[in-house]
Parts: C-alpha cells; structure tokens; sequence
C-alpha cells in the first residue's frame, strides 16, 4: 500500500489497523544524541487515547507504546526507530452487521473499488486509530524541535457554530488542558462540551477547528517552489482522517481586506527583524520569515452516528445502516495531539532539509 510513509529526512512509516493486533512504525532520520524521554511520549498518547473524558469515545485502550530498536541508554543511536502500541480493547463483533454495506460518508466504498478487499472492522486501515503512531511519532520530533527552542500549541477554537473569542496572539497557551475539550477561552469551553454532550444524547455528531500555533520558529524553512512550508502542513494536516479544510494566516477571511490593509510591514527591534502584523502566519513566498506560524485545520463530524441511515450493499442492494459500537460525538479535542505531532514532523523535516541550503551550514 502506498502513501504510509510521510517525510523526507525525518521519516515515518507506519503500520496496522483498528482491530488488528497493533500499530506502530518506523521513525528514519532521527539525528543521534537525542534523549528519548519515554515518558513525555506516554503522556502526548494519553492526550489522543479514547475514554479520556465523557466527551470522547468511551472505547478503552491503555495506548502503550514498546520501542524495539534505535534507542540505547535513553537516547537515539541514529539507527531507525521502531515502536507498537497493542489494541487490546477491540470489539469486532460490532462491526458484523456491516461487513458488505457501505456505511455514508465512510471510506468502505472507496477502499472496496480500490484494492477490491476491506477490513470492515472500524474501517481497518482507514480508522482514525492509525493516527496513534503519527503521534509517537510526532513526540519525538518535539523532543528534537525542543534543541532548536521550537515549539508547538494546538488547541480546540470552535466546535459547531460555537467559537472562540480571542485571535492566535491573544491566547492564553498554558490554558489549553485545562478543560477536557482543550480550549483555553474560558468563556467558550464550557459552552462547546455542553454541545457535545447534547450532540451525543441525540446520537449524532458534530465537528469543529483544530487551530496551532508553532513559536521561534527560524526564517528560512520551506523549498520552493513545490515544497513550500505551507503546502507541506498542509499535506500533513490534510492526511488526518476527518479533516476537510486547512488555512493558514489570515485564510480566506484575507480576501475581505486591501492590499493596504493585509500587508505586513516589517520593521526592527533590537536588531531583528520582525512585522507589525502577521496576516501572512508567518510564511511569506513559502519561507518561514521568523514570526509565529498559525493555522487552522476543519474537521468534519464523525461520519458514524447512532441513527439509522439509508444506504446500499456491495452488490448495490437497497439497505438500511445502524450505528453501533463506540464512536466519538466530536473528535476535536482528542485530535489536538494529532495536529501537533504532524506540524511537528513536517517543521523538523523542513528545519534539517534547511541545513542543506547553504555551504556554510554543512561546514
């Protein structure tokens, strides 16, 4: 199966499917030296598992990550890293009574017409779940980002028609976990779990926006003149299961503004140059130019809910589908790792393919 493996220089292959025995994956390209801190990567697990909340699916898994090789004495050898996380809590049997039917909005057509063959399982390859070994992943870019002073804040800014109130720059970054629904506007996040559990009662689902903020990052990441740094997380973003829509800087509302009005002036501050505004989210010609970069990335709702919906079988027959098994209302707060993880690996990627550009940065 193509299109299992993300990245240039720092690489990630990954593996496995909702109820099969495991996932895991194969990190290339992790430089040498860098401490593996075990923990730290249990913990962004922890932040994606479900049943972490009443809000989430109540499937429960421990989400256990056993590293097999390129780490010694706690810290990358240079070698490729190789991890699993087991499934231990699958129930396959809910998925019985649609092995030929093509649930609505689900990936059991297209893979079907694809490769002729589905695991029906939770939609097997295709399930949400393969995202656990991107944030892995994704931790240990964070952990080689942390040596450059990169870091990376997603958070949850709107659920259904409920938003948030305040811009990237207003965001109060160390609120984020302090509601189950990972939005730090205190004046919101109450409101927006409200909704999903009301959502939920009524056996439907709801989506929302996923936004980032990715801070000190350098001036000088991203290749033109196809490999531009936001196409690339954008192709990160958009490889997340339910995710319908990526902006960044000021997206699509910048087409409302002038000339004039959406320019950012640049200007000095103690030697260094920044600008007075940052409607271009820190990306200008496809180069990062030093200031915060900021995105927002739309997740549909779930496309399995608990009310009975008209569809047809594999051999095109009329039929009805019903939701079982345990699903989430909402997946956005349980996606924020995952945005995490993927802005983190395509901003590692795009930091060490930087270390090429010049001939006095390979001497």
């Amino acid at each position: 199966m193509a299109g299992s493996i993300y990245g240039k220089l720092f690489k990630i292959s990954t593996f496995g499917e909702s109820h099969g025995p495991g996932l895991g994956g194969v990190i290339d390209g992790c430089p040498a030296g860098i401490e593996i801190d075990e923990a730290y990567i249990q913990s962004e697990l922890d932040r994606r598992k479900p049943g972490q909340s009443k809000i989430v699916t109540q499937r429960k898994e421990g989400d256990k990550v056993k590293f097999y090789s390129g780490i010694f004495e706690g810290k990358s050898t240079g070698t490729p890293i190789g991890f699993v996380i087991e499934n231990d809590n699958q129930k396959s049997r809910d998925y019985d009574h649609i092995k030929d039917k093509f649930r609505p909005s689900h990936a059991d057509y297209t893979f079907t017409e694809k490769f002729g063959v589905r695991d029906y399982r939770g939609g097997g390859r295709s399930s949400a779940r393969e995202t656990v070994a991107r944030v892995v992943a994704g931790a240990i870019a964070k952990l080689v980002l942390n040596h450059f002073g990169i870091s990376v804040y997603g958070y949850v800014s709107q659920v259904g028609a409920i938003k948030m109130n305040q811009q990237a720059h207003e965001v109060d970054l160390n609120k984020i976990e302090e509601t189950i629904v990972r939005c730090p506007d205190e004046s919101v996040s109450q409101k927006m779990i409200d909704h999903i559990m009301q959502i939920r009662k009524e056996g439907d689902t709801i989506g929302g926006v996923v936004e980032c903020v990715i801070k000190n990052v350098p001036p000088g990441l991203g290749e033109p003149v196809f490999d531009k740094l936001h196409a690339e997380l954008g192709k990160a973003m958009l490889s997340i299961n339910a995710v319908k829509g990526f902006e960044y800087g000021s997206g699509f509302e910048g087409v409302k503004q002038k000339g004039s009005e959406h320019n950012d002036v640049f200007e000095t501050v103690d030697g260094k140059t920044i600008t007075k505004t940052n409607n271009s989210g820190g990306i200008q010609g496809g180069i990062s130019n030093g200031q915060d970069i900021y995105f927002r990335t739309a997740f549909k709702p779930v496309a399995t809910i608990m009310i009975d919906q008209d569809s047809i079988n594999e051999e095109g027959e009329k039929v009805t589908v019903s939701g079982r098994g345990r699903h989430d209302p909402c997946v956005v707060p349980r996606a924020v790792p995952i945005v995490e993880a993927m802005a983190a690996l395509a901003i590692l990627d795009a930091v060490l393919i930087a270390k090429t550009n010049k001939i006095s940065d390979l001497l």
